[in-house]
């Protein structure tokens, strides 16, 4: 999946805060919930307009744009 399949921008919608594609839930949910030690499959229970395919391949994304060779420089451009 790309990023642009999962994650919708529009400043009418959350104001302008990334959200999963189709819902007014923001990515950053997902992450909280992860983070806070929730399962995905809690998340997804709580928020059943977000697919597990948008869930899993956000997570991928991530996985993938964390772990790049050029991380670092992604890092310093984010800085």
């Amino acid at each position: 999946m790309r990023i642009q399949d999962i994650v919708n921008i529009d400043k009418d919608i959350q104001s302008g805060q990334p959200v999963f594609i189709g819902t007014r839930v923001p990515v950053e949910s997902l992450f909280d919930h992860l983070e806070a030690g929730i399962s995905l499959d809690e998340f997804l229970d709580d928020f059943p307009s977000v697919t597990r395919e948008q869930a899993v391949g956000l997570l991928e994304i991530a996985s993938k744009f964390l772990t790049s060779q050029k991380a670092d420089q992604i890092y310093e451009a984010l800085a």
